[in-house]
């Protein structure tokens, strides 16, 4: 879509709006909340980032303020993709009045706009890690009208104990686990929306308490964050001699560098599905499918050369999911539908000893995916220091706080 350079700040966000409301209601089937439409409308994001353009501040991207020490994979900071924004803020549910939390200051647009939500009688605290990011946000806030939300710097995980309890908190960092804090803080029957990250790739999820010794999902959304800083991230290693091709995994899985080294390079074993796409629709929910029923899911990048070298073929090239058993793997793939214009058939493709039964494993992930393309993951969450999850309750995924149990 091209944007008009001319145009006025208040089209521009009206624009905007419009843009990712259509974009939610036609990915997601989700219909915007008025409330956070409204909200969205009035906080002037530009203002949040006054060194960008107002084309940039306005467009379906995030928006880097703090990019990352040279040297570093990781950005510092950034203003989130605004259909991400708002799912997140829809999923929140916030009502006026209510006291809420937000983990992560950015540039203070999230919090302007939780204010605006809250109303004069609500209270919103955020608070970030690194001092640049909360005077960057406490200066964006007073400049635009909002002197009363409280912007502390401090380690994420701490919460804010002296301003509890909250009836909501959202977190805008991507965390692999949640702290015991978070949940004492939050009220009984409040709500946490986070974006939490297990097997290499990262949900925005709705989570409430339930029976008093869990959480439990009622919505997600496929999102990308900057990752919290002070929680164990994923690892990654790479597989073939030219460093193009990585393997991303959790702390908690056994994936032997040494083992894979040079595995591409081994015998190719392809399955193909009798499952067909068209070239717009969502493939993610295959990826969820598999971190629900096989603890060896892991996330697979290629580099455009291993692509084109024909080396590494995964369906997505930066991120698609794959299976690991010792020294051999699998990866999701497609491929143009034979005598199917417009149409790709569904597979994987496996290396290394038991390459061919990995392949066969997402295959059966992809048969069972067809019936039920739009099914999302259920997610069930129990913090350790009260108790443990029932043996059948899903899959398990330690962390160092909690257990995350996903399931279909």
């Amino acid at each position: 879509m091209s944007v008009n350079t001319d145009a006025d700040p208040a089209t521009l966000r009206n624009a905007m709006v419009d843009r990712l409301t259509n974009e939610l209601a036609t990915t997601s089937g989700l219909l915007l909340d008025p409330r956070v439409d409204a909200a969205m409308r009035q906080v002037e994001r530009h203002r949040y980032v006054p060194d960008f353009p107002l084309e940039t501040a306005y467009a379906d991207t995030a928006v880097i303020t703090h990019p990352s020490p040279e040297g570093a994979p990781l950005h510092l900071s950034c203003a989130s993709v605004p259909a991400v924004v708002a799912a997140m803020l829809h999923a929140l549910n916030v009502r006026p009045g209510q006291r809420i939390l937000e983990i992560g200051a950015g540039t203070g647009y999230n919090a302007a706009l939780l204010a605006t939500l809250t109303g004069p009688d609500g209270e919103v605290t955020t608070v970030d890690i690194n001092n640049d990011v909360t005077a960057n946000a406490r200066r964006n806030l007073d400049n635009t009208g909002f002197p009363e939300v409280r912007v502390l710097t401090r380690d994420g995980a701490l919460g804010a104990r002296e301003h509890a309890p909250y009836d909501r908190i959202i977190v805008t960092v991507g965390a692999s686990d949640i702290p015991l804090t978070w949940w004492q803080q939050l009220t009984d029957d409040g709500r946490l929306v986070l974006p939490l990250r297990w097997r290499a790739t990262t949900r925005a999820l709705a989570l409430t308490k339930a029976g008093g010794d869990h959480w439990n999902s009622s919505w997600d959304f496929l999102c990308g964050f900057v990752p919290m800083i002070g929680q164990p991230n994923e690892q990654t290693i790479t597989i073939d001699s030219d460093d193009l091709v990585k393997l991303h995994y959790d702390a908690d899985q056994t994936v032997d560098a040494q083992q894979l080294n040079g595995v591409l390079s081994s015998e190719r074993a392809e399955h193909w599905s009798a499952e067909m796409a068209h070239g717009e629709e969502p493939l993610d929910e295959v990826w969820q499918r598999l971190t629900s029923t096989d603890p060896r899911t892991v996330r697979i990048e290629a580099d455009p050369r291993a692509v084109t070298e024909a080396l590494c073929t995964p369906a997505i090239p930066v991120r698609s999911p794959a299976l690991v058993d010792g020294g051999s793997l699998a990866y999701f793939a497609i491929r143009r539908a034979p005598k199917q214009p417009g149409r790709w058939q569904l597979g994987a493709i496996g290396h290394g000893p038991l390459g061919a039964q990995l392949a066969a494993a997402i295959g059966e992930g992809i048969t069972a995916w067809g019936p039920q393309r739009t099914a999302g993951v259920q997610v069930q969450v129990y913090p350790r220091h009260l108790g443990q999850p029932p043996a059948d309750s899903g899959m398990a995924v330690p962390r160092p706080e909690t257990i995350v149990v996903v399931t279909m």
